[in-house]
């Protein structure tokens, strides 16, 4: 097998980068959602009830940000210094604030208050203990440093979803996009669909992993990142095939076991 893309996501719930290679630390990938817009409580706002977000593109340079979107200017972000606190999904994790422009243009895109938070210190943030050690860290991913799909499963995906068109009565379907499941790293050359399922450890290139856990799948992977129009699948889909304890699952999650670059073609190999 072989690292066939490698992606990450400046600010969560927006638009994602595929590079050729990156650098992987504790945490995540280097500069992998290290923003993330809250509300007017603190709590993140996704994509997954303002698909929009995905119009946004945001291309980094060391510790700041250009913003680009279909609704106004380019707007080059630089965190303040003032700190805040915010619920990153239950846990209390302290951002830094990115000043009141951030926020206008992050509100006018969404058509909702928010600001823009900037994790600082990415040491701050605990992964679930349920499932990784007291040292693993995580930046502001849902919950795990790196997501692993593979183009095998994304193939028998396919398959299904075009065998559901087909029982309906439905136009036949193009393929689902990979940037659906916004992966970290994708695998080429498994030799059987899901087998990722069955793994507890990988290398890819020099790096070691760790599998935390399989990746339940939420409405946001229904949205077409390109167009931001919202759909029934592959939640439709899956839900047929793979559901089980009330969760639709594809990909597993990552914790990394080392750090050092990974980059496209790089070996994968199962431990």
């Amino acid at each position: 097998m072989e690292l066939g893309s490698i992606y990450f996501y400046p600010v969560k719930s927006t638009s994602g980068h595929e590079v050729g290679e990156a650098e992987v630390q504790p945490w995540g990938l280097a500069g992998d959602r290290r923003y993330l817009v809250v509300d007017e409580r603190g709590r993140p706002m996704s994509a997954r009830e303002h698909p929009i977000m995905l119009a946004c593109v945001a291309e980094p340079d060391g510790d700041t940000i250009t913003l680009t979107g279909p609704h106004a200017a380019a707007l080059r972000v630089t965190p303040t210094s003032r700190r805040f606190t915010a619920d990153v999904w239950g846990t209390p994790v302290e951002v830094t604030d990115c000043g009141d422009d951030a926020a206008a243009w992050m509100s006018a895109l969404i058509g909702r208050t928010g600001r823009l938070a900037w994790l600082d210190d990415p040491t701050r943030r605990p992964v679930n203990p349920a499932y990784g050690l007291p040292q693993d860290r995580v930046s502001l991913a849902d919950g795990y440093p790196l997501l692993l799909t593979s183009t095998a499963s994304l193939a028998q995906l396919d398959t299904w979803v075009a065998r559901t068109a087909d029982e309906l009565g439905e136009p036949p379907p193009a393929p689902l996009s990979m940037r659906r499941f916004r992966p970290s790293v994708v695998v080429d050359g498994a030799d059987a669909p899901f087998s990722e399922d069955a793994w507890q450890r990988l290398r890819i290139g020099e790096v070691d992993f760790r599998v935390a856990k399989l990746c339940d799948r939420c409405v946001l992977t229904t949205v077409d990142p390109e167009t931001t129009a919202k759909g029934k699948e592959p939640i439709r889909t899956l839900a047929r095939h793979r559901r089980w304890d009330g969760k639709t699952w594809f990909g597993v999650n990552l914790i990394p076991d080392g750090t050092g670059r990974i980059a496209k073609g790089d070996l994968v190999t199962v431990l």
